[in-house]
């Protein structure tokens, strides 16, 4: 997998756009002391490269009566039948996440269900069908760290490089 190294320009932007993705790109570029046209570029740039994936809104499950998050470890009875699994837990709502993972598990899962009766009612209603041998559950009680990828711990590429790349979006 390419990886990008980010200049300090690129950092600056990331550190804004993550802390507010509806900053308006003239205020970036007045922060950045750039045009706004090297602001529209270099999120371009990150776009296409894959560093930036989009924005947006997050809603708390919470708010709308999901109060019960649990991370599922689940084992296949017929592990070559993984694809499959993985295109039906994606008609499954409640899940949110899906990894591939080292360890016992075959996948790993994340959902939200309104309750413990409704959790109990996906595992054996939704995914217990899927074929799965056996799983194992963790409710998470609350989430005290959720964040992105601090930008500010990234390293930055070599100076005279990123004054280089700098020159050419302006």
């Amino acid at each position: 997998m390419a990886h990008y190294n980010l200049d300090s320009l690129d950092k600056k932007i990331l550190k804004l756009i993550a802390k507010d993705a509806r900053i308006p790109f003239l205020e970036v570029a007045r922060l950045c002391n750039v045009s706004g046209a090297a602001i529209h570029q270099r999120i371009q740039k990150l776009t296409n490269l894959g560093v930036l994936k989009g924005s947006q809104f997050i809603i708390d499950p919470e708010m709308l009566g999901y109060e019960t998050c649990a991370y599922i470890g689940l084992y296949l009875q017929n592990p070559a039948t993984f694809d499959d699994v993985v295109e039906e837990l994606k008609k499954i709502p409640e899940v949110v996440e899906c990894h591939y993972t080292t360890g016992g598990f075959d996948m790993f899962i994340k959902l939200y269900a309104r309750n413990n009766h409704h959790l109990l009612n996906v595992i054996h209603d939704k995914l217990q069908p899927l074929g799965l041998s056996r799983s194992e559950t963790i409710i998470s009680f609350n989430a005290i760290i959720d964040r992105q990828l601090p930008i500010s711990e990234l390293p930055v590429e070599d100076k005279d490089d990123a004054e280089e790349v700098f020159e050419e979006d302006e």
